[in-house]
């Protein structure tokens, strides 16, 4: 069973499954974190929707770089959840299935290129209470305790 986070399903609606992959960036006490301006200033985990015939961590590879302008390198997923909401951008209510990785932030190759996308480092501590979703808090907590050596 995938443990949901956030608000249950509404009876009678119709969600699009979304998958996508987001990664949990750790450098030097910090997450690399993505904070999205439009339409409302959220700050997220970089990742996104994984396409049809994309692999998770193709996925993974190419969000990342076009949210944070960052590679990374040696991912590896630590778990999965969903959530149902509503996706103004696409203008659909989505259950999102979300798969976590661990990855190291390799190189800065350059700015975002994804419009409203802005790269920030936030205290692995305060991040995990930061994220705009709860299924992000979750596992940034989680990271952040292993990597304080609890």
């Amino acid at each position: 069973m995938i443990r949901r986070f956030g608000e249950p399903p509404q009876k009678g609606r119709h969600y699009h499954r979304r998958p996508g992959a987001y990664a949990l960036l750790p450098r030097d006490g910090c997450f690399l974190l993505t904070c999205q301006s439009d339409p409302d200033p959220d700050l997220q985990l970089p990742g996104g929707g994984i396409d049809p015939g994309e692999s998770p961590l193709t996925a993974l590879h190419r969000e990342v770089h076009e949210e944070t302008g960052w590679s990374i390198s040696t991912p590896q997923k630590i778990g999965v959840f969903r959530r149902f909401v509503y996706m103004p951008e696409y203008d659909l209510w989505a259950e999102k299935l979300c798969h976590i990785y661990i990855a190291r932030p390799a190189l800065r190759l350059g700015p975002p290129r994804e419009k409203g996308h802005q790269p920030v480092w936030i205290d692995q501590q305060k991040a995990a209470s930061l994220l705009g979703n709860p299924g992000d808090r979750h596992f940034a907590a989680q990271i952040a305790l292993q990597m304080a050596g609890f």
